[in-house]
């Protein structure tokens, strides 16, 4: 699907943007610098770096492989073909060995949690002197990471799924990536039939890791991304599916994150992400708004691969993506092999699958933007290498869950306001108009539809559409200070 662009250009417009964006900061407490005693440990951090270990890596010909744009590069991948099967090498940034346990940056970090992307600039969970500098993973730059050695099978099964090999550990190492990739560039390799040898791997191993997330059960909702980029001053959405390569190379991550889980749950001691399956109120539910979409879901068919069947190029198909979204709710943390506040010791939940994943899962991949993947990452390496877990991050695990679930309601709230303000400055020039809209669903007397162009999803009044269908409405207002959008059917 190609990408669906809207720019918003009119000078006015765009100052009272900026203005609602920045009023959006300041109502919300938006963190406008780090403290002083932050910047000053990271700015130490940065120019006395920690000890290199031992394990010299930096013959591994690492890439890492993000957008253009990025400079917080988390994650350096190096695949090969190891006899009958495959050797991934995964490097993480070394973010545990520049932030001090109880430090100011620790501090800072844990009342962040995560990084912030909002249209007019990013908020970091570090200063940028480490997150886009000295522990950023940039090329031809000597660093130290947590490199993850997972061998595989030729179907690409590590041995906690049952593929005859080494099982997979996790060392501080000596790296230096050789190249930084960028999505676009890697996927017009690939369709010019000219791949760089390290994309040509990355496809190959991917393909089978994708056929063993059908194996078992995996689940996504394959919608498309919704991304707000400001380029000299003028924001515009963008609304594509993800390049083929960006999910080859999520599914490194993936694996690297089921790998962290069956290590601390064989460990004892550790944080895992979980998410209950749907249950059969929210399955029924959804077989009931497909059924209305006039839409086949065979009985004997899972959930999961139902959903890659339907053809996201349809208004109908668009429609039941769509309600199928309240199949993946309840996502959080779970800690365990630690006491809580009261003394009592952490069990491992009764569910220790991520549900959409089908498997346990952790998040370890990318300390430099969220904060929870820094305990994973000493708690993998210390069991991994025989040790204790440090003090610290055994004594500090219960509060991670708290911290994550507060960060992820802010992040949410804050970009959910701040994507209705550009909304609603793309339809300025549309107010009084009657445009294009894909029905999503029918809720009371409105409905939630999809407008082509620009890309903005809202609600309607006045009559409901019928979902799954092509519609017109008019637009009857479009504030930008408040992200107000009224809409009604015409």
């Amino acid at each position: 699907m190609p990408h669906r662009r809207s720019h918003l250009s009119h000078r006015d417009e765009h100052g009272l943007l900026e203005s609602a964006l920045q009023a959006l900061r300041t109502a919300n407490n938006v963190p406008v610098d780090f403290t002083a005693a932050a910047r000053l440990e990271a700015e130490a951090a940065a120019v006395a770096p920690p000890e290199p270990p031992a394990l010299d890596l930096r013959h591994i010909p690492f890439v890492t492989l993000d957008p253009a744009s990025s400079r917080d590069l988390d994650q350096a991948f190096h695949l090969e073909r190891n006899g009958t099967g495959w050797l991934l090498r995964y490097a993480i940034a070394d973010v545990p060995s520049f932030v001090t346990p109880g430090g100011a940056l620790d501090a800072e970090a844990r009342r962040r949690g995560q990084t912030l992307y909002l249209p007019d600039g990013s908020v970091p969970l570090h200063p940028r002197v480490l997150s886009e500098g000295r522990a950023s993973l940039l090329p031809d730059e000597d660093r130290t990471a947590y490199v993850w050695t997972i061998p595989t099978d030729a179907s690409g099964r590590a041995s906690f799924e049952g593929g005859q090999v080494d099982a997979p550990r996790v060392e501080r190492a000596q790296v230096r990536s050789v190249a930084k990739l960028d999505y676009v560039s890697a996927q017009a390799g690939v369709d010019a039939g000219t791949p760089r040898p390290e994309i040509a791997l990355l496809q190959a191993f991917a393909t089978l890791r994708i056929a063993e997330e059908r194996r078992r059960g995996g689940a996504s909702l394959n919608m498309a991304d919704e991304e707000i980029v400001c380029n000299d001053g003028e924001y515009r959405i963008e609304r594509s599916f993800p390049l083929p390569v960006e999910d080859w190379n999520a599914q490194l991550s993936l694996l690297t994150g089921m790998t962290a889980a069956c290590i601390m749950l064989d460990g004892g001691i550790g944080i895992i992400r979980t998410m209950p399956p749907p249950d059969a109120a929210a399955l029924a539910e959804f077989r009931t708004r497909v059924t209305a979409l006039g839409q086949q879901w065979p009985n004997a068919l899972p959930y999961g691969e139902y959903l890659r069947t339907i053809n996201r190029d349809t208004a109908a198909g668009v429609a039941v993506l769509h309600a199928a979204a309240g199949l993946f709710r309840g996502a959080g943390y779970a800690v365990f092999g630690v006491p809580d506040a009261n003394g009592t010791m952490l069990q491992p939940p009764a569910h220790i699958a991520q549900a959409a994943i089908a498997a346990p899962y952790a998040h370890v991949t990318a300390p430099l933007r969220r904060l929870v993947d820094r305990w994973g990452l000493v708690i993998c390496e210390a069991l991994c290498a025989g040790r204790q877990v440090p003090a610290w991050a055994s004594a500090s695990l219960p509060e991670i869950p708290a911290l994550m679930r507060a960060s992820a309601s802010f992040a949410g709230q804050l970009g959910a306001a701040a994507l209705d303000m550009v909304e609603a400055a793309l339809l300025q020039e549309h107010v009084g108009k009657t445009i294009e809209v894909t029905v999503l669903e029918a809720r009371g007397s409105g409905s939630r539809v999809q407008i082509t162009t620009p890309p903005v999803t809202a609600r309607t009044t006045g009559r409901a559409l019928t979902p799954g269908t092509q519609g017109r409405v008019r637009v009857v207002r479009a504030d930008i200070a408040s992200g107000v959008i009224e809409l009604e059917a015409a």
